[in-house]
């Protein structure tokens, strides 16, 4: 109970770096609202202005109601905490523009929470930079597995983005827990096959792995066993550009593990997540109100001829 408490104030703290005269709002949905609920309790004690908004479970992908949308934009800090991710949706990015520091941590365990908020972020934040530098300067990426995936993209005149955890600047946003670099893809680059075998949103970690073929920017077919008629269910009801191929991410926290959540599993150093849908966020176009991240464990990547990880291991 101590641990977990001293992590929640870490993130408000070290993190998102709450003080005394600021607005805080906590958004969180049901079956987070115990963990939403502490979060609430601590910003009392630093803050004399938090806020806590309890949502109905959010089952599915869609923007907030207008009135929490409206209590965003009034706020200087947000941390939502939700079963479903809000970090795509309009309501966040215009929270951002107006210069909320913004930190969201959909479907976030205690568990996970105490073990990967250690305060300590600055060895994230230069790998992440780095790696975000990386896919800005790169134009050719090669992504394998020794599951089959062989997929080839272009990231030329694409620009990085590093996810540090340090929220500290008007309009920042980052996952809790934070750890990777990541860049949208040129539309239409993507090509070849992709062999999802360690998690998916709304899944969990993937036992029978999916495959995945891409064309022209786009997944064009989706075969395996239950867990492939799963996907094709998630994604079916937001039509072809969902399965738009829109993010390549690379892991950078040394102290996330592989547990099923996406969150987690994405930030898990050497790893290698494609994200579906909305990439707004990070450079792209596809103004779409979902987002899937299929997680790739111990994967080879190169870029630009450059191998950036092998089997796994990160190499720069």
């Amino acid at each position: 109970m101590a641990d977990l408490n001293r992590a929640i104030h870490s993130a408000l703290k070290d993190c998102l770096n709450l003080k005394r005269n600021e607005t805080i709002l906590i958004v969180a949905d049901s079956p987070l609202q115990e963990l939403g609920y502490r979060f609430y309790q601590s910003a009392k004690n630093i803050s004399k202005n938090s806020n806590l908004i309890i949502l109905p479970e959010l089952t599915g992908y869609g923007e907030p109601s207008k009135s929490v949308a409206t209590f965003m934009n009034n706020s200087e800090v947000i941390v939502l905490i939700t079963s479903r991710s809000l970090s795509h949706t309009m309501a966040r990015r215009r929270a951002s523009k107006n210069g909320a520091r913004i930190a969201s941590l959909p479907g976030i365990t205690p568990e996970a929470l105490t073990r990967t908020m250690n305060g300590n972020y600055r060895e994230i934040k230069n790998r992440s930079r780095k790696l975000a530098d990386i896919l800005t300067i790169g134009r050719s990426v090669h992504l394998t597995t020794k599951q089959g995936t062989d997929l080839v993209l272009s990231i030329s005149k694409m620009k990085g983005y590093p996810d540090t955890g340090m929220i500290h600047e008007p309009g920042q946003f980052s996952n809790l827990p934070a750890g990777e670099g990541c860049a949208a893809p040129v539309p239409g680059s993507a090509n070849g096959t992709l062999v999802i075998d360690g998690s998916f949103p709304g899944i969990g970690k993937i036992v029978n792995p999916i495959k995945m073929s891409v064309k022209d920017g786009y997944v064009v077919r989706i075969s395996g066993d239950s867990e492939a008629q799963i996907v094709r269910k998630l994604i079916r009801p937001f039509g072809k550009d969902a399965r738009k191929i829109a993010e390549i991410g690379i892991g950078t926290n040394p102290h996330a593990k592989f547990t099923g959540c996406t969150l987690e599993d994405e930030k898990v150093l050497g790893t290698v997540h494609i994200g579906f849908g909305n990439n707004v966020s990070f450079g792209g176009r596809n103004d779409i109100c979902c987002h899937f991240d299929a997680v790739l464990l111990k994967p080879t990547l190169t870029i630009d001829e450059h191998i950036i990880i092998k089997d796994g291991e990160l190499r720069v």
